[in-house]
């Protein structure tokens, strides 16, 4: 099902979707933390689709690599955006132990067959001390438990959905410690007015009921 029709929408979206991960690094300080990583800094995105992220950070001097399962998505982000991606999983990929400072994938876990598997990989991969951000739906927030099985993200292509303490608890067990945790999205677009979605939307970064979570973890 990555094929052609997906890298359509990856293409139609990646602006979009690179806004949003911007914004969540932003949550985290990613900044500072750029500071504290030994050189040379090096970088995996993982599920990286067109490849905007990996350029954004190779533009601030970081060694990147990404990792697409959708070729047609691969081959746009190697050849228009010049950056490495491996097509094919994490584990195909098949890289050096203790390798990247940075690891990052979005909206990717939930899409996985053997979650803790992919998180060992990634654990493998990442030099100690490094840094980890997973993005995925959070079941805990306030839209699944608003609309339930008719939530947004209650669909088939979503093989794991994790609550936050779920997700915690498994990043734990596999060997990283967590650093910071947030949310976002109080509401989808369209669904209530606009005057009512602003407050809920700042609501769910204050009192950590959004539709989304994020997990900045450290390799121990």
């Amino acid at each position: 099902r990555y094929d052609d029709r997906y890298f359509v929408y990856e293409k139609e979206n990646d602006e979009l979707f690179f806004d949003l991960m911007v914004k969540g690094l932003k949550d985290i300080r990613f900044e500072s933390l750029e500071r504290t990583l030994p050189e040379p800094k090096t970088a995996l995105d993982i599920g990286c689709a067109t490849g905007m992220l990996l350029q954004h950070l190779r533009e601030k001097g970081w060694k990147v690599h990404g990792v697409e399962i959708c070729e047609p998505a691969a081959r746009f982000g190697i050849e228009h955006r010049h950056v490495p991606v491996s097509i094919g999983t994490l584990e195909e990929a098949a890289f050096p132990d203790r390798y990247f400072g940075f690891v990052h994938f979005s909206h990717l876990i939930e899409h996985l067959t053997d979650p803790r598997s992919f998180l060992k990989e990634v654990y493998r991969v990442m030099r100690p001390g490094g840094y980890l951000v997973v993005v995925t739906p959070d079941t805990y927030g306030l839209q699944a438990r608003l609309f339930q099985e008719r939530w947004r993200s209650a669909i088939a292509d979503h093989l794991h959905l994790f609550s936050r303490t779920g997700l915690r608890r498994l990043l734990r067990e596999i060997g990283f410690e967590i650093r910071s945790f947030r949310t976002w999205g109080g509401i989808a677009a369209g669904i209530v007015p606009v005057w009512i979605k602003k407050p809920l939307d700042i609501g769910a970064k204050i009192f950590r009921y959004g539709d989304v979570m994020l997990f900045l973890a450290q390799r121990s």
